[in-house]
């Protein structure tokens, strides 16, 4: 019985890309794997079938002499008609990252050996820091609890004197392998539990594991404009990595405090000063705070409440250095709770002098009027 054409099998045009082959090839193994037709020898076959022309048009050397001599010009190479070989897959990338991860064998085909040099494990801190902290930036120290290789037997998990032997069982391989129909599945191995060796007389410091914890202190630099939820990555010190692999990273994440007065959004920041009455109307100067101390601002004559002035570069400062955001401050008339007899009577002839307030009601509240502060001086400002 002949062969079907390869590109017939997986069902894509003989222009196909790599990647059309990979997504082409992926569906049938999930159609046709044997875990999910137990007892189907149809299924068998086109799993087989399937996986025998993928291995040939993944390798551009055997897909050029295919398309060029068809079966005859692949015959005489590694998988060609002899059934489904997985050595062949080896010349172009892990067969396990398409059929191992996909059914749960991670280990089929002799994918990646657990033994070895393993990295540390990442480790997480929450640091909270005040808002005037955030600003400036700062330098703090934190106390973290972390696993580092044991002193006494310098991370080997062996008594001092003694070392750990090669597993006899998977040959300090990590992983013993059997045959599963034409599968070959790869298992950690029991003996060793994926280590490659074994410890006759363990270390009675950390009993054969070859890390201990420790408390250890560590200096945090904050940068100045850094938000809440940032997160800072410090190199190499998570926990030690086992068998002289790395350590892993420390990731702190920031919070910041809110601030009393300043509300932020993004590099900029808002505020809402008080201001007499007189000096909107007759205009004058006011004191606004920012991050930097305090700053003189002129208000024109006839200011109304609820206007906002921009103080540019009085923001935050850009976490990337990137200069500062500006600072936007809200005037709102300031009414005196106590008046004076003087104050009384000087305020009862300006209203004298004054025109009389107009109310018109309006059927529907405008829609400005219900939309907070900050989204309408962003708007103004852009």
């Amino acid at each position: 019985m002949s062969k079907r054409d390869y590109y017939e099998v997986l069902g894509v045009a003989k222009a196909a890309s790599e990647s059309e082959l990979k997504s082409a090839y992926r569906k049938l193994a999930m159609k046709f794997h044997p875990d999910r037709n137990p007892g189907d020898k149809e299924a068998e076959e086109k799993f087989k079938e399937a996986a025998e022309a993928y291995a040939i048009l993944a390798d551009p050397q055997k897909r050029a002499a295919y398309d060029r001599f068809g079966h005859q010009g692949v015959n005489a190479g590694a998988g060609a008609g002899a059934g489904f070989d997985p050595s062949v897959f080896s010349d172009f990338g892990d067969f396990a990252d398409i059929l191992g991860n996909m059914f749960g064998f991670g280990g089929m085909f002799g994918g990646r050996q657990r033994g070895g040099p393993q990295r540390g494990a990442d480790l997480r801190y929450d640091l909270e820091i005040s808002f005037e902290e955030a600003a400036k930036g700062t330098e703090t120290s934190i106390q973290i609890p972390r696993q580092e290789n044991c002193e006494t037997c310098e991370g080997s998990g062996a008594a001092p004197g003694t070392q750990p032997t090669t597993c006899s069982m998977c040959r300090g391989q990590g992983q013993v392998r059997r045959q599963q129909g034409f599968f070959t599945i790869a298992t950690t191995c029991p003996q060793c539990r994926g280590a490659g060796r074994t410890v006759a007389k363990p270390c009675t410091t950390c009993h054969g594991t070859g890390r201990t914890t420790h408390e250890r202190k560590i200096t945090v630099k904050i940068p100045a404009g850094i938000a809440t939820g940032q997160q800072l990555r410090l190199q190499h010190e998570g926990e030690a990595g086992t068998m002289g692999g790395p350590a892993g990273h420390l990731y702190v994440v920031i919070h910041v405090q809110e601030h009393d007065f300043f509300k932020r959004d993004g590099v900029n920041l808002f505020c809402e000063v008080p201001v007499n009455f007189t000096t909107l109307a007759l205009g004058g100067e006011i004191t606004v705070p920012t991050l930097d101390g305090t700053e003189t601002v002129k208000v024109p004559e006839g200011t109304q409440t609820g206007t906002t002035m921009r103080l540019r570069g009085k923001g935050m400062p850009d976490v990337n250095g990137r200069g500062r955001g500006d600072l936007f401050a809200t005037v709102q008339v300031q009414t005196p709770k106590k008046l004076t007899k003087d104050q009384r009577h000087l305020l009862e002839q300006l209203a004298k002098a004054l025109p009389k307030e107009k109310f018109e009601p309006r059927a529907h509240a405008d829609e400005q009027d219900e939309r907070n502060l900050f989204d309408r001086v962003k708007d103004m400002f852009g």
